[in-house]
């Protein structure tokens, strides 16, 4: 099993919408590295760190697991979405994503800036200056304490 650090905007799409769906495809995500992460390397049952971005304070709110495989990404083909890509092609889609069904969402935030206290973080990759990906790989040791820090027990 992997461990991921999914982020969403809560405005669009929190946790507790997760909760309410039960499952939701990771629909329009459009950088080729969290691409590649979705497409290559997740797998059904898989565990994500759900995290809430551009909201003070930004943290991680819960846990969602994979389910499924990954599959071309519908949004890519609709000239309605935000999301569309006139040059993904049908036979070859470009964008890919996977479903994530909810497992729990925390009784508190764990907040960015909590989880930088932490020394027991370092080297997390949302951690890292610069990071802005949607999708990023979490050390299992990380997705741990971080639970751990929100006292819930995987």
């Amino acid at each position: 099993m992997r461990y991921w650090l999914i982020k969403s905007e809560p405005d669009v799409f929190s946790i507790d919408d997760l909760k309410k769906v039960k499952r939701e495809p990771w629909s329009g995500v459009r950088n080729y590295q969290a691409r590649n992460s979705m497409r290559d390397d997740m797998k059904a049952g898989d565990l994500a760190l759900f995290y809430h971005s551009s909201v003070v304070p930004p943290g991680v709110a819960g846990v969602a697991r994979v389910v499924g495989e990954p599959y071309p990404d519908p949004t890519q083909f609709d000239s309605k979405s935000e999301y569309f890509d006139a040059t993904s092609p049908k036979d070859n889609p470009r964008w890919i994503l996977v479903d994530f069904e909810f497992v729990a969402k925390f009784d508190e935030l764990v907040t960015l800036q909590k989880l930088k206290e932490e020394a027991a973080l370092d080297g997390m990759v949302v951690l890292q200056k610069g990071t802005r990906l949607s999708v990023t790989p979490v050390d299992a040791k990380h997705f741990k304490h971080v639970c751990k820090l929100a006292g819930w027990k995987p």
